[in-house]
Formats: C-alpha cells, sequence, structure tokens
C-alpha cells in the first residue's frame, strides 16, 4: 500500500510534470493546489531533490521544478525513494531484502506468490513514468 507520504509525492510530481520546462514553482502553490500539508511538503520535496528528481531555484522567480524529463523518471525510482520496498515481504524485495524470521523460503508458498506478484508489479513500475500521470 501506497503511505500517504507517496501519495503527497506523486500529487506533487504531478503538478510539476504539468508545468515542466514552464519554471520554478513555489512550495506554497503546489500545496495549495493540491491540498498538501506545507511542512509535510517541504520534506518530501528536498528529500526528492536530494535524489536529483527535482531542483530548486532560489529568490524571486524561485521555486521547484523537476530536473529530469518526467518521462524518464519511474514510476518504481519514486516508490523506493519516497515507500521503500515495493514487494510486499521483505524476503522477496530486489532492494530491501531481509530473511523472513523461522521461514524455509526454498519451501514457502507465500514466498514463491508474492515474488509473482512483484513481478507484475514491477512490469508496470519499471514502464510507467510521471510523465504518463498526466498524458
Amino acid at each position: 500500500m501506497l503511505s500517504k507520504k507517496s501519495q503527497y509525492a506523486f500529487k506533487a510530481l504531478t503538478y510539476l510534470t504539468e508545468r515542466y520546462k514552464k519554471g520554478p514553482v513555489l512550495i506554497a502553490e503546489i500545496s495549495k493546489k493540491k491540498k498538501i500539508p506545507l511542512k509535510f511538503l517541504e520534506n518530501i520535496l528536498l528529500e526528492l531533490k536530494k535524489a536529483d528528481i527535482l531542483d530548486s531555484k532560489k529568490g524571486k522567480g524561485g521555486g521547484y521544478f523537476l530536473k529530469k524529463d518526467p518521462a524518464k523518471v519511474k514510476m518504481a525510482t519514486v516508490i523506493r525513494l519516497v515507500n521503500g520496498p515495493i514487494a510486499m515481504l521483505p524476503c522477496v524485495s530486489l532492494y530491501f531484502y531481509e530473511r523472513c524470521k523461522n521461514c524455509d523460503e526454498q519451501h514457502c508458498g507465500l514466498h514463491d506468490m508474492m515474488v509473482e506478484v512483484r513481478d507484475a508489479t514491477l512490469s508496470i513500475l519499471e514502464n510507467r513514468t510521471l510523465q504518463d500521470l498526466v498524458v
């Protein structure tokens, strides 16, 4: 399940995608238009900036803007950055793997099924981008 933080991140990124190459957008504008609490949004945008997805400009005419072409920012990348693992179980995660306690992964039906779920989900999220959110 996507966290509230992830949902807010995608709302903000959708707004910035719609304004791609039109100049920086003030945090207050994004907050108001997308109904995202300002303090929460500041933290999300800073995280996305540190990950090189966004950049910002200070001063008059400043704000946040997409650093990368929205058609090149994969949904899976944003989810992993903001929400964490895409897999529903830690033992099937590609980037956040953890062995389950008291479980034999070689003989676990749930593990095997969740690998299929992960792969099906990734086949969508790795092939969709921020641009797909506004088309």
